[in-house]
């Protein structure tokens, strides 16, 4: 006789029919809701928050938290007179014998399609150097690789070529890591167009007036002839 096996009676209906335990235990249950006069208490009179951890609120900062975006300070206290620039053969050249003075800054190359404004630039020079006005140029090769001469060959070009007189610095950098603190401080004083501040391009000009304050920045385009007035206003 084949003998049949014995099942258990506890069917799979009966097994998953029976109640399962929660399986989140700790999670609290909500309060009744707050009354209008407990929202009103400070937070550690209201009972019903109690069980809920509480963490330590952020300390507050002591300074503003705006952020104002505005024109960056002068390099230091003094300002413009307080700048030094290199001079041909290493030679400091301090900005203090500038007091009193009105200066254009002039950033220069002698392969440019802008060069013949060195002409321009000399006569504005003799015409009002005998009232304390002083032209200082910067020769520099960063646009266009267009002044790839040495300091001697560049004053060389421009004496010789367009009979400058007025002092040219040793050939530096105006944009960049290596920047000038020249023309780190000018290009903090006042922006160019769309608000940039970065030079754009040779010749570009910078008009400093007697008390040391960029008053006008001029775009390569605009001739020495141009700026003659702006710069007898201030004379």
């Amino acid at each position: 006789m084949t003998r049949v096996p014995v099942w258990s009676t506890t069917s799979a209906e009966s097994v998953f029919s029976k109640p399962r335990p929660l399986l989140h235990k700790t999670c609290a249950r909500p309060g009744p809701p707050l009354t209008l006069r407990q929202l009103h208490r400070p937070l550690s009179h209201r009972s019903s928050l109690r069980s809920f951890p509480r963490f330590p609120s952020p300390r507050r900062s002591t300074s503003s938290s705006r952020t104002f975006f505005t024109t960056p300070p002068a390099m230091s206290d003094a300002g413009f007179y307080s700048l030094k620039a290199t001079a041909p053969g290493n030679k400091p050249y301090e900005f203090d014998q500038l007091k009193g003075k009105v200066v254009l800054i002039v950033n220069t190359a002698s392969k440019c399609g802008f060069t013949p404004q060195y002409k321009g630039l000399e006569a504005l020079y003799k015409k009002y150097k005998d009232q304390n006005f002083v032209i200082l140029g910067f020769p520099c090769n960063q646009f266009g690789g267009q002044e790839p001469e040495n300091d001697e060959k560049i004053a060389e070009f421009c004496e010789l070529n367009h009979g400058v007189t007025f002092p040219l610095m040793a050939k530096s950098d105006v944009n960049g890591d290596n920047t000038n603190e020249v023309y780190k401080w000018l290009k903090s004083q006042k922006s160019g167009l769309l608000g940039l501040t970065r030079i754009k391009w040779n010749f570009e000009k910078f008009l400093i007036d007697r008390e040391g304050q960029v008053v006008h920045r001029w775009a390569s385009t605009t001739s020495p002839e141009a700026i003659d007035a702006e710069v007898a206003k201030l004379l």
